[in-house]
This record gives C-alpha cells, structure tokens and sequence, in this order.
C-alpha cells in the first residue's frame, strides 16, 4: 500500500511539491456547503449526521483534490457530552449553559454521552470508505485548555480572563474539569483512529493567552497526558499539535507532549519555524488574509511559506481557518501556485 503523502511527511520524509490541505477547508465560502448546511437546519444537526458531515467533508477534496480530508466536526461537541447545552449564535458565536463559572464543575455529567461523538466517528467511516487511499482522513479534538475556556466562560473571549481567574481562584476544580477532558478526549481520538483517521490533531486555540507556568501546567501537561493514552491504545496514527499563539513556548510544547508534528500559527518568526523544522516536521502557515486577497499579495505570501520551509519535511497550509469570505477563485491560485512552484532543493 502507498503510504499518502501527508503521512510521508508527517513522519520525517519529504515530497515535492509539498502535500497540502488547508483548516477549515469545509465550510461558509464553498456554495455546495451551504446548501447542505441549509438542509441540514443548523450546524450541530450538520455535525450529528454522518451522511450530511462526509458529504460537506469530502467537498473541498473533490473541487481542490487536496490531499487530505478532515472530519467536519467542532471541538465543542465534547463539552455538550459533558452535559452542557451547545448552541451557536450568529453574532456571538458558540454559547455553551449552565457556564462553569457561575455555577461549578457540579454542572458536568457523572459520565460523558456519547450522543454528539459516535456520528463523528460514522462519518469518518464514511469518508475513509469513500476517499481514494492515497489521501489521509484527519480526526480532531480541542485541547483540554482550549475547550475548557469556552466551558467556563460559556462562551468565546479575547484574552479568556474569566477561565483564568477560574483557574487561579479554584485550582482543584479547574484540574477536575481539564482532567476530565483529557479522559474523554482521548477516548474521543482512539475513536476516531479506530474508524479510519489517519491523522489526529489537537486544536489549542488559545494557547497563547497563558503566562509560561500556566502554559506549563494547563496546555503541555494535559496535552502530554492525552497524547501517552492515545499512543497506548492506538499503533501507527500521526499526531499533529497546534499550539495557537504559544511563541516561544512552541519548543517546549514539542519536547514535552510527544506530538509527531507541529502546525504553526501566523506569528511564528522565520528563524523559529525553521529552528522547530529541525526537531519535527511542520505544517503552515500562510496568512489566511492574504488568501482572501489574492492576486500578488498572495503569491507573495505563498512563495515565502515555501522559502522559508520547503527544504525539509513540510506539509503547506495556512496560520489559521480559511474566512466565510475567502473567494473560490483564489483558493485555486493557492493550489496551483504550491503544485507548480520549483523545488528549493532540486539544485542539489
């Protein structure tokens, strides 16, 4: 069997041109995906039906022919099996009640439901049923710290001010919750590896809000945790870590949690991508801005991704989620300018 290129990749090898897929790649700017979204009624029906989720998650691979399909999901599904009610709100986004910060850890369920995390897992078995083996399926769960905001707070934050002052005024409580997140979404990404994911990500997405011990204790250490568990009951699935916004804690985070990979963020400096390009391999990180710019702006940004780290083991996508108002058009001119672009090392 043909090892997909990704996985090649993703385990120390290196291909030209690079393998790309991109995050958030299912969603509001394809057509085809709001027409099944408006079928569906709601995002979280979406998620909860297998059929609709492959469908949504196979589009981009059959317009881009990208070379990897992620699960369409949310990282949210988790805190609705820990017994809060879920709900998106198209100005606030996701609403997750009773908040933990007003009423305590006592609001999670005794046990998690399985209700919103087995479709995910159907889906994935739809899709790896029907994707051509030479592309990978990617499962996904948040980082315990990540989810673990939106649950306290009950809602998204800039600087999530009210999960940390929950965290340093209840220290117990906060690690019951981020212990119990970690319990569940390991058995959530076994799951998913066991229905035919390939490759699993973890999604911290705000990572980058903590100070350098707090980083230590709620990002590194219960990531490192989920990722021995996973490691313990699944053989041969590649683990990407995504550390959004963590800067120079980005070393650290590697070294310590045992992901295979690292997905950078934006504001990753060239001479540190490059210095953890050397420790592992590593996915990024075009500015999702200048993809909905197009035209010069954008094959600037893609040439320098490409410059800056196209010599060693790199998977090409973007910092961040492509935005609702990211034209079609200029998704094609990425694609085409990664497929077509020269070598660095073809010199040698």
């Amino acid at each position: 069997m043909i090892t997909p290129k990704i996985e090649k990749v993703l385990r120390g090898g290196q291909t030209w041109p690079p393998p790309i897929w991109l995050m958030r790649q299912a969603g509001r700017y394809l057509p085809e995906y709001r027409v099944v979204r408006a079928k569906a009624g709601n995002f979280l029906n979406l998620c909860s039906s297998p059929e609709l989720a492959a469908e949504v998650t196979l589009q981009p691979i059959k317009r881009f022919d990208l070379d990897a399909a992620i699960v369409f999901a949310d990282i949210l599904l988790i805190a609705s099996a820990l017994g809060q009610k879920l709900r998106f709100d198209d100005v606030h986004g996701p609403i997750l009640e009773p908040a933990i910060s007003k009423y305590g850890v006592g609001v999670l369920n005794s046990s998690a439901s399985n209700d919103m995390l087995d479709p995910v897992c159907q889906t994935i078995q739809l899709v790896r049923s029907e994707l051509d083996t030479s592309k990978s399926v990617i499962g996904f769960c948040g980082g315990p710290w990540t989810v673990a905001t939106y649950m306290v707070a009950g809602h998204s934050s800039v600087d999530q001010s009210a999960t940390r002052l929950f965290a340093y005024k209840n220290p117990s409580d906060f690690c019951f919750l981020i212990d119990r997140l970690v319990e569940i979404s390991a058995k959530y990404m076994i799951s998913q590896a066991k229905a035919g994911a390939n490759i699993l990500k973890i999604f911290d997405s705000w990572a980058g809000v903590l100070p350098e011990m707090e980083f230590e204790r709620w990002v590194i250490e219960p990531t490192r945790k989920l990722v021995e568990i996973v490691r313990a009951n699944v053989e041969d699935v590649t683990i990407i870590g995504f550390p959004r916004g963590a800067g120079d804690n980005y070393e650290s985070y590697l070294i310590k949690t045992g992901v295979d990979a690292l997905a950078l963020d934006t504001q990753i400096s060239e001479n540190l991508g490059r210095h953890l390009q050397e420790k592992a391999p590593i996915q990024g990180n075009l500015d999702p801005i200048a993809l909905e710019a197009g035209g010069e702006a954008l094959s600037r940004a893609v040439d320098r991704v490409l410059d800056q780290f196209g010599s060693g083991p790199f998977v090409f996508n973007l910092g961040h989620g492509i935005g609702k108002n990211t034209p079609i058009d200029h998704v094609h001119e990425l694609i085409n300018r990664v497929r077509n672009s020269v070598d660095p090392c073809s010199w040698k």
